[in-house]
């Protein structure tokens, strides 16, 4: 007897759906999987606020036009108007293939001239003195070096070099690794901090854990590195937890939001009026380099800026008065 006719599962399948098509595209781009949420998040909204419509029946009118929703009514920040077009973008081109014309007819939002809030040196002084264990040291490395929150949670091992006194921060702003120097102070706190991190490490490996998450599939090209010691967050969660991607189970690295609440409450409790976060640690950085004299090329090159006319803002925020110049009272 024939066996009955099946049909093609070729031929049946179903195509991925968009968004999966999406999330597919930018994991083989290796974008983070915060931009890949961010991203997926903005281009639900897009299709929501055209009632659904897929997006390759719409194009550059409908992209104009939800941009300058955001910017009109929303009232966004530039900034996030602008994440929102990324998204877009990314979609049009890189998964539907559909290269849109120039957005010309966008509103924009506008951007606001704002200088960086600054601490005085007495005020970080103050500040730090009130966060202890991984709070304080994180926040220390913040002021000390001028990396930015997730450049600090993200550190691994292998890039503090204690002999040369340097940090390498990996996949900076931009995809860039940069150099910064290691501050005397946070090196025996350090020390004495992936100690205890190592001993951690150890007994994660004896229950048969120990993998930590590698960029760009270098768990492919190097199977064991996960678990070498190297590879190690230096500020490993508490807790092991399933990798949304992968599934696995790892040792990720520790939430930013617990130092953003401790200096939040640091400075609420010294009754500080400027609004004070993890990032005012950086900004503090090159302004208190610049106060002592070193070169702003130098200060742009520590901080990872591509031009200096970055870094030039801190010019602004100088303690010398406006512009530099001696109020005629003060005469």
């Amino acid at each position: 007897m024939a066996p009955p006719n099946l049909p093609d599962k070729s031929t049946t399948a179903k195509p991925p759906k968009l968004l999966d098509q999406v999330r597919a595209k930018l994991r083989v781009k290796h974008y983070s999987i915060r931009t890949e949420q961010t991203y997926l998040d903005w281009i639900k909204r897009y299709i929501f606020f055209y009632d659904k419509r897929h997006p390759k029946d719409m194009g550059a009118a409908e992209v104009e036009g939800f941009l300058t929703h955001l910017a009109v009514a929303g009232k966004v920040a530039a900034s996030t108007q602008n994440q929102a077009k990324s998204a877009l973008l990314f979609l049009y081109r890189e998964v539907l293939e559909i290269e849109l014309p120039w957005l010309d007819n966008v509103i924009q939002a506008k951007v606001p001239k704002r200088l960086p809030v600054v601490l005085t040196v007495s005020e970080v002084q103050a500040v730090l003195s009130r966060l202890s264990g991984t709070h304080g040291l994180v926040a220390s490395l913040l002021y000390g070096t001028g990396m930015r929150l997730m450049e600090a949670i993200r550190l691994r091992v292998k890039d503090v070099e204690f002999s040369r006194r340097e940090i390498i921060v990996r996949e900076g702003k931009g995809f860039k690794d940069r150099v910064t120097m290691l501050p005397e102070a946070v090196i025996e706190p350090l020390k004495a901090h992936l100690a205890k991190v190592k001993i951690l490490h150890d007994e994660d490996l004896a229950q048969g854990f120990g993998e930590v998450y590698l960029p760009f599939a270098l768990d492919k090209k190097y199977p064991n590195a996960g678990r070498e010691w190297g590879w190690q967050y230096c500020f490993p969660s508490r807790n092991l937890s399933v990798d949304p991607r992968s599934g696995k189970t790892r040792r990720h690295h520790v939430d930013e939001k617990g130092l953003q609440r401790a200096i939040k409450q640091a400075v609420r409790d010294l009754g500080l009026v400027k609004p004070a976060t993890p990032h005012t640690l950086r900004h503090s950085f090159a302004t208190h380099l610049l106060q002592s004299g070193y070169d702003i090329r130098t200060v742009q090159e520590l901080l990872g800026h591509s031009d200096v006319s970055t870094t030039m803002i801190y010019i602004h925020v100088l303690n010398k008065g406006g512009k530099g110049v001696v109020s005629p009272l003060d005469r």
